[in-house]
C-alpha cells in the first residue's frame, strides 16, 4: 500500500505551459481520504510552492529547494543551510561565469544583485519571494542554497567552475539554465530518507516522480520510481518506471494506477 508520493514539479506534475491538470486536486483530495501523504519536491522556493498550492497547502508537504527545506502542516521538519563562508566562495566563482547570474537562496527570501530583465522573470517564476541588493555576500539570512542562473546551459557552462567543491558540497545540474549548490549530501532522496524514518514509511509504500538530474537520488528512496516520458535519459535510467510525459498529465495517470483511484 502506497503511503507517501512526492513529485517534482517543472517538467513533472507542471505541463510546458507551468500549469496543474485540474484533475490533481480531485486526486489529491482522495489520496488524503486514504491517509496517503502528497509532497511537491522542487528546486523551488518553500514560498512559490505555497502559492501554487494554496487551496490545499494545509494538507500537504513541502520538500522545497531541492531538499534543504522541509515543511509539513505547517511545521519546519528539515533545514539544511550552507556554511556562510562557503556561499561566499561560491558567490565569487559565480560572479564570474560568462552569462551567468547568481541567486542566494535563504530560508527568508531569494536574494539577486542584477537588475536584469532576463533574470528578474526567471527569479519570479520560481521564488515568490525575493530581494535586489547590492552585495550578495552580505546576505544575513540562512543560506539553504546558492543557484546559477546561466543562459548558456548549466550543464556544459557553469557546472564545471565548480569541478573542485563536487567532494564536498552537493553540486547539481536541476535545469537547462540552472545549477543548485547545496551542503554536502542534501538533496531530495536525502530528505525522502530522513521524512520515511520520521514516519515510518518504507521503501516499497513510496512512489516518487521527476524529470531532470536533481530528481536522480530520489529515484533511489522509492520502490515505485518514476521517471517522465521527456525526462533527461540519465534519470530515466536509474528509474524503475516511465510515467507519461507531463504534458499528457503523467503524474496523475501513474497515481490513479498504481494507487487504484
Amino acid at each position: 500500500m502506497i503511503k507517501f508520493i512526492a513529485s517534482d514539479m517543472d517538467g513533472t506534475l507542471l505541463n510546458e505551459k507551468n500549469e496543474i491538470n485540474k484533475e490533481f486536486f480531485d486526486i489529491f483530495n482522495k489520496l488524503i481520504e486514504k491517509d496517503i501523504i502528497f509532497a511537491a519536491a522542487s528546486g523551488r522556493q518553500y514560498y512559490n510552492l505555497l502559492k501554487r498550492f494554496d487551496k490545499i497547502k494545509d494538507n500537504m508537504m513541502f520538500i522545497a529547494e531541492n531538499g534543504t527545506f522541509v515543511v509539513y502542516k505547517g511545521e519546519e521538519i528539515i533545514v539544511n543551510s550552507l556554511d556562510k563562508d562557503v556561499a561566499v566562495e561560491l558567490i565569487k566563482i559565480g560572479r564570474t561565469i560568462e552569462n551567468s547570474y547568481v541567486i542566494v537562496c535563504g530560508k527568508k527570501s531569494a536574494y539577486i544583485e542584477s537588475r536584469e530583465e532576463r533574470l528578474v522573470k526567471e527569479t519570479k517564476k520560481y521564488y515568490e519571494r525575493y530581494e535586489i541588493i547590492e552585495d550578495l555576500t552580505k546576505v544575513e539570512d540562512d543560506i539553504l542554497k546558492v543557484t546559477i542562473c546561466d543562459f548558456s546551459g548549466s550543464e556544459f557552462n557553469s557546472d564545471k567552475y565548480y569541478n573542485e567543491y563536487k567532494d564536498k558540497l552537493q553540486v547539481t545540474v536541476s535545469g537547462e539554465i540552472w545549477l543548485d549548490i547545496t551542503a554536502k549530501g542534501v538533496n531530495k532522496g536525502v530528505a525522502i530518507n530522513k521524512i520515511q524514518d520520521m514516519l515510518n514509511i518504507n521503501h516499497k509504500e513510496t512512489m516518487v516522480f521527476g524529470d531532470y538530474l536533481n530528481d536522480l537520488e530520489m529515484m533511489g528512496s522509492a520502490y515505485y520510481s518514476f521517471a517522465m516520458e521527456n525526462a533527461h535519459d540519465d534519470l530515466k535510467r536509474v528509474s524503475r518506471f516511465i510515467a507519461k510525459s507531463n504534458n499528457d498529465n503523467g503524474v496523475v495517470e501513474a497515481i490513479k494506477e498504481v494507487v487504484g483511484l
